[in-house]
């Protein structure tokens, strides 16, 4: 309800208010539209887009439109490794990027956007969508790495590997504590996208691929093949009873991340005879490779899972394809967390009296262990079990990443016997070394 005339912005003559809505309309959309807006301050890209055919601009046209100032997350209230590492300059830097398969870096950080934080473990916040991910991202990769990985540079260490479960000594837990034991890595197949990126075509060429292999197993190691997409109940229900079968997913760091598209398409579980050795095939990672058996046997856990891993390998590379893998990272896989082994060694095991006492977390901390619910990353523990597993995966091989999980595992055990006893128990020095060469230069 201003006093001041409505003035043609052209003649500068006053306009009847009531024509100055059209007359602004034909205005934008005659040939004097650049006149007009330049008239008005607006800046020359977006003069550009409104004069140009909307329709025909890809959205990396689209999105050099704004600057990267105008895109960055609001991560003020967010506590996880992307969201402590990444800058208004790495932003400004990295977003116009794409990797080859036109991965982009909001796609590498939108489930860190989406998920301010969990209540029970410090995320990392990204994901990858192809191998070349780390390198056109490396600017926040490798401090968000460094971050979750204990200090370890991938700028300039080695990440070592060794299978040979030979080494591991005191593999045996007390069952009257340990009820089960388990370790899992992961294993992508080189050339095609990650779960997060990869096109229906790409995950059902992994399935083809893997299945294919993985009936090159012999011995204890031979078994079959489920799609889960085409189980009957029965099959479905027994995999329920044996704790086997993974679902679609419902926690919203996977989901958030991409990995929930066209479920339950090329997805589906591959175990041996014995149930002691699967693949869960495309779920957040192309393989993930299980060995695990009910009691406390650990080295003998350890050493199926060692010769199992080597023979897909061989049987992989017999058909022409590879693993994702450098000197820098290890093995590459979807999350940063599993880059480097992948490997997380578990147990559940039973501490009644030692989860009740407020050292525990920090005594876990020292000896470089994490514990989550039975039920998985997104459980509080049930009572008094808990699944205990090595925090680590880069910067320290298979073998010490076991053994670091048995030693920790024996000294809680030793802690909660210590308590049943009425004796006093201590927190562990702090484990912070990493067992990595230096890179060549």
């Amino acid at each position: 309800q201003s006093d001041w005339p409505v003035l043609c912005i052209q003649c500068n003559v006053p306009l009847p208010a009531m024509a100055m809505a059209s007359s602004f309309t034909k205005m934008l959309t005659g040939r004097n539209t650049a006149v007009l807006l330049a008239s008005l301050g607006v800046g020359g890209a977006a003069t550009s887009y409104l004069m140009s055919d909307s329709s025909t601009l890809s959205a990396e046209e689209r999105r050099k439109l704004y600057p990267p100032s105008s895109d960055f997350p609001d991560l003020r209230k967010h506590n996880n490794c992307m969201a402590s590492s990444l800058t208004p300059a790495i932003y400004s830097k990295l977003r116009d990027k794409l990797t080859p398969n036109n991965w982009s870096l909001d796609q590498c950080i939108q489930t860190g956007v989406d998920n301010p934080g969990h209540p029970f473990i410090k995320t990392v916040g990204m994901v990858a969508g192809d191998e070349e991910t780390y390198e056109v991202f490396s600017e926040i990769f490798n401090p968000v790495i460094k971050d979750r990985h204990n200090g370890y540079d991938p700028c300039t260490m080695k990440h070592p590997t060794d299978l040979d479960a030979s080494k591991i000594t005191s593999g045996m837990f007390d069952e009257n504590y340990v009820l089960s034991s388990r370790v899992r890595t992961g294993r992508s197949i080189r050339g095609l996208s990650l779960p997060p990126a990869c096109s229906r075509a790409e995950r059902r060429e992994v399935e083809r691929v893997v299945v294919q292999a993985l009936s090159g197993l012999t011995g204890d190691l031979s078994g079959r093949y489920y799609s889960l997409g085409e189980m009957t109940e029965k099959e479905q229900q027994r995999l329920i009873d044996d704790h086997f079968l993974f679902d679609k997913p419902v926690s919203p760091l996977l989901t958030c991340a991409g990995m929930a598209r066209d479920w339950p398409d090329a997805r589906g579980i591959w175990h041996n005879n014995e149930k002691t050795f699967l693949i869960w095939i495309n779920e957040e990672d192309h393989t993930r490779v299980i060995s695990m058996e009910k009691g406390g046997n650990m080295k003998r856990v350890f050493e199926r899972f060692c010769r199992g891993l080597k023979q897909v390998e061989h049987l992989i590379q017999e058909r022409g394809w590879e693993f994702m893998w450098n000197e820098r990272l290890g093995y590459i896989l979807t999350c940063p967390s599993n880059l480097g082994t992948g490997l997380r060694a578990g147990v559940h095991v039973r501490l009644p009296k030692l989860s009740k006492d407020p050292r525990f977390s920090k005594i876990l901390e020292n000896l470089r262990l994490q514990k989550r619910g039975t039920g998985g990353v997104d459980t509080a523990a049930v009572g008094d079990t808990f699944d205990i597993s090595n925090n680590d995966r880069l910067g320290k091989s298979e073998v010490e990443l076991v053994q670091l999980l048995i030693d920790g595992v024996n000294h809680l055990i030793d802690c909660e016997k210590r308590l049943e006893k009425g004796q006093d128990i201590k927190s562990p020095p702090l484990h912070r070394k990493l067992n990595v060469l230096p890179l060549q230069k």
